[in-house]
């Protein structure tokens, strides 16, 4: 089946040279009409992936991505001219899957878009539940729950589906340090196409997502190394 990407970019030439690279690999490509209802329009074209530009007609990239995400999963990779780290936490803490400054190297943003369709909907077809100590990952489902325990009801966090990958390496083995560079090799497939800054970003975040749930203290820093899920069944 055809995979179809939604591309919000706002400059005819970028926009143009993309569809038209992508569309050799075999995706459908939907461009916005209506820079002034791209929420509605991505609803309406149902993609697998979602291309933002930030900088945009009406509203920016953030913008669009905080309506999107109060009602989709759908992985988003960030495009924009502006390369400050600040750009970079804003998108990754407002759920953003991966994020790219232009100018694009068409190849760069094309092993990007592989990897993250790859670990987005081919890798759920074997994902299960998983369990460390009070906590159950239903990773098909990217949702994180803290099990009801005596009086306490059970709490629910939904997960993007790169967090769901992280957590889900961090659950295979409770108590082990996952390096931080198997990490990237998971998520991300190359190297070459990620840094550790950005996996420094999505780990704030996550830990920001899951702090309700206490989830948070127990995905515990190894300096230097990578990061270990220290949990016991009554955490």
């Amino acid at each position: 089946m055809t995979q179809t990407i939604f591309l919000v970019e706002d400059e005819p030439t970028i926009a143009h040279a993309i569809a038209e690279y992508l569309a050799q690999w075999g995706y459908t490509v939907t461009t916005v009409d209506d820079f002034a209802h791209v929420d509605a329009e991505i609803a309406d074209s149902g993609p697998n992936l979602v291309l933002m530009d930030i900088r945009l007609p009406y509203f920016n990239g953030f913008h669009w991505l905080e309506l999107l995400r109060q009602k989709s999963k759908v992985p988003v990779i960030f495009l924009t001219s502006v390369s400050d780290d600040m750009n970079l936490v804003m998108a990754m803490n407002m759920g953003a899957d991966d994020f790219l400054t232009k100018p694009i190297e068409l190849p760069v943003l094309l092993a990007k878009i592989q990897g993250l369709l790859r670990r987005t909907y081919e890798y759920q077809q074997t994902d299960g539940i998983y369990h460390a100590g009070p906590f159950e990952l239903a990773a098909l489902d990217n949702r994180v729950t803290r099990i009801k325990h005596n009086t306490t009801p059970a709490q629910s966090i939904d997960l993007t589906p790169t967090e769901t990958r992280i957590v889900r390496m961090l659950f295979e083995t409770p108590g082990s340090v996952v390096k931080r560079e198997a990490i990237i090799r998971k998520l991300w497939e190359n190297d070459a196409f990620i840094d550790q800054n950005t996996l420094a970003v999505t780990m704030t975040r996550l830990r920001q997502k899951v702090a309700p749930i206490g989830l948070d203290t127990a995905i515990q820093t190894v300096r230097g190394t990578g990061y270990r899920l220290a949990v016991t069944p009554d955490a």
